[in-house]
């Protein structure tokens, strides 16, 4: 077989262990010209930023963890170029080397990662070790994403932080790597056209599993993490190299031979990836039918004007793919990739920050700063060695430095190993099952049902307070409101009904705190969906103040929210409290909440996330959930809200008395 359409790209015949950034199968630095791809550096770093981005702060770029997508494309172009490379020159695949030098690509910067994450996050916070000897195990085993779908974590939602949450994607590329040379073999022996054609049908076969296995307003982590619903990436990569190494097929995959449509092909694949990642968001449905795997061929494309040698010199994107920043933001992406997500928790437990303030922004700054100063220490330190000289090389590099130590700092060396070690294992072994918002929450929880089952209709009298409204004029028995008799006034706890997610869990004992008599129903989880239900099951017992707090699960949904208040009538004053935590959707779904209330005037929003963005430092490790001091800004804030709406009725201002945090 003739030499491929890449190697003429990179102006060489070498194999591609270094066109991968790996090294020749001997272990040591191959001498001469590169054989390093032009460009694809450059596409590895508008993946890591869109990732970066989307972590930072997911309003920034919502559909910045398409990123993931393009690092997919890639690493399955040039894993099959590899493979098909080391066939060609040999006549086989020597498949136990290709694993090692999988092994020594990945696994020494991330044992570095997991291990001082873990030293870290101890002195940080607890709440970051919880199932992390779950997590680290999920990582040295590259089967993160297959351990977290069984234990039932979510990626989108993040209300529980994980320390290593962003490895699920090595766990995919680590399959890939472990199975793909099996089937790539099998392969090999078949025409071009089969080779594509096979790549092309398991693609295919992933994106019909991703589309039909999603379910539109459920979490989608299953389909997100699963490595049968998320390889056409990677597929999309492998039909391409395939086509690449065949002198037939290699034309057609070569922009320039395209007619007029191959001088706008590649800059309009990038428009099109970069319109994805700012536009499509996790919740969308249109992200996992057909929104994935349009990114995966736009980088597709993209690959093949990035590797195309052109007679007529660098084309306007090759030129911005070789730029020397993209390179070198490129080369060091796999270790941007590590340490960026343990980096934003710690920092963000550290620095407390809410986004939309100036706070945000220079924290957010920071963790980039951190992130690539620690990206380029593991680089220069760790994987260029190991990725030179190999597992032995490096063992025996270390045997020469430490030969020459003196015998006692020999002691000092081996002992601080061993302390290390033991530390290391005593903090997973003791590491909590719970953080201390999910203990809380089911505290709360567990207290509301108690105290819902003894008395759905009392609550708590504050000790040396006065009720922060007036006395009730009736019984609860006789609340519910009718047309002729609706009232605007103030209401006391007893005349109010409260239905809520975690959020309002979490409030609970603040909510009876400002509202003696409230009843509230509230659960982990919940949805928009779940408040319809429980709004309409009570019906007519509804009382005649109403406060929704949900879209902290899943969104804000527009229907089931106008469904809700159908259901309440106008006669009842509704407080819609809308929501904050780390979510692409946050802005779009408090708009939404804004506008549902405008056009009724008997609901208000209270606007918990312009309070508690104002004190960051209320807010649990988990980015959503209130602390103590939190809860009592909530209530207070669903209580304003209230008196803003009996003000705007009755024209009477209502005194709202100061009640301190018990």
């Amino acid at each position: 077989m003739t030499t491929s359409a890449i190697s003429r790209a990179a102006g060489t015949g070498q194999t591609a262990d270094t066109a991968t950034g790996a090294t020749p199968q001997s272990g040591r630095a191959r001498s001469g010209p590169s054989a390093r791809i032009e460009g694809l550096d450059g596409l590895r770093a508008l993946a890591i930023v869109g990732v970066l981005v989307y972590h930072l702060n997911a309003s920034w770029l919502p559909g910045g963890f398409l990123g993931v997508d393009v690092f997919f494309v890639v690493s399955g172009f040039l894993i099959t170029t590899l493979l098909v490379r080391e066939h060609d020159r040999t006549g086989r695949i020597a498949l136990s080397q290709f694993w090692v030098r999988r092994a020594r690509r990945l696994l020494p910067a991330l044992v570095l990662c997991v291990v001082a994450s873990v030293l870290i996050a101890r002195a940080v916070s607890q709440d970051l070790l919880v199932d992390i000897g779950r997590q680290i195990g999920g990582a040295l085993t590259f089967s993160t994403n297959w351990t977290e779908i069984t234990a039932g974590t979510s990626y989108f939602d993040q209300t529980a932080p994980q320390l290593f949450m962003n490895f699920w994607s090595l766990a995919v590329e680590e399959q890939f790597y472990l199975l793909w040379p099996l089937v790539t073999l099998a392969l090999l022996g078949m025409s071009s056209r089969v080779r594509v054609g096979v790549a092309v049908a398991a693609g295919v076969g992933s994106s019909l599993l991703m589309a039909l296995l999603v379910t539109p307003g459920a979490d989608a982590t299953r389909v997100y993490y699963g490595t049968d619903t998320h390889v056409m990436g990677l597929m999309a990569g492998a039909a391409l190299a395939f086509a690449c190494a065949s002198p037939r097929l290699a034309p057609r995959v070569a922009p320039s031979r395209w007619g007029r449509l191959g001088g706008y092909a590649v800059p309009l694949a990038v428009v099109v990836l970069l319109a994805e990642m700012a536009f499509l968001d996790e919740q969308s449905t249109l992200t996992f039918r057909g929104g994935i795997v349009l990114a995966s061929l736009a980088t597709a494309v993209i690959v093949m004007g990035v590797i195309e040698r052109r007679p007529d010199g660098a084309t306007r994107v090759q030129r911005v793919m070789r730029h020397p920043v993209a390179g070198w933001v490129g080369a060091r992406s796999y270790s941007i990739y590590l340490w960026h997500w343990p980096v934003i928790l710690l920092v963000a437990l550290d620095n407390p920050s809410a986004p939309g303030t100036l706070s945000h922004l220079l924290t957010r700054t920071w963790c980039v700063l951190v992130t690539l100063a620690l990206a380029d220490l593991t680089f220069r330190f760790v994987e260029t060695p190991f990725r030179s000289l190999g597992f032995r090389g490096v063992a025996a590099t270390l045997r020469g430095r430490v030969a020459g130590l003196t015998r006692r700092t020999k002691q000092l060396v081996a002992a601080g190993v061993a302390a290390l070690t033991v530390v290391t294992a005593v903090i997973v072994l003791t590491a909590p099952a719970q953080s201390e918002t999910a203990r809380m929450l089911a505290a709360n929880e567990a207290a509301g049902d108690a105290m819902t089952r003894q008395s759905p209709s009392a609550g708590p009298t504050p000790s040396g307070t006065s009720t922060p409204g007036p006395a009730p004029t009736s019984s609860p028995a006789a609340s519910a409101p009718s047309a002729a008799k609706r009232s605007f006034s103030m209401p006391a706890g007893p005349e109010i009904d409260a239905y809520g997610d975690s959020i309002m869990v979490g409030s609970l004992q603040a909510l009876r705190y400002y509202f003696p008599g409230i009843r509230i129903d509230a659960k982990s989880n919940r949805r928009w969906s779940d408040g319809l239900a429980e709004v309409s099951a009570r019906g007519d017992g509804n009382r005649r103040a109403v406060v929704l707090a949900f879209g902290t699960n899943a969104g804000v949904d527009e229907e089931r929210v106008k469904d809700v208040l159908d259901v309440l009538g106008p006669q009842r004053m509704v407080v819609l409290v809308n929501i904050m935590g780390p979510f692409a959707r946050v802005d779009s779904d408090n708009a939404t909440l804004e506008l549902i209330a405008r056009g009724r005037p008997n609901v208000a929003v209270a606007d918990w996330a312009d309070a508690i963005r104002a004190h960051p430092d209320q807010v649990q490790s988990d980015r959503v959930h209130p602390t103590i001091k939190g809860a009592h800004l909530f209530s207070r804030t669903v209580r304003q809200a209230m008196a803003d709406l009996s003000t705007k009725h009755t024209g009477k201002a209502v005194s709202l008395k100061e009640l301190p945090i018990p």
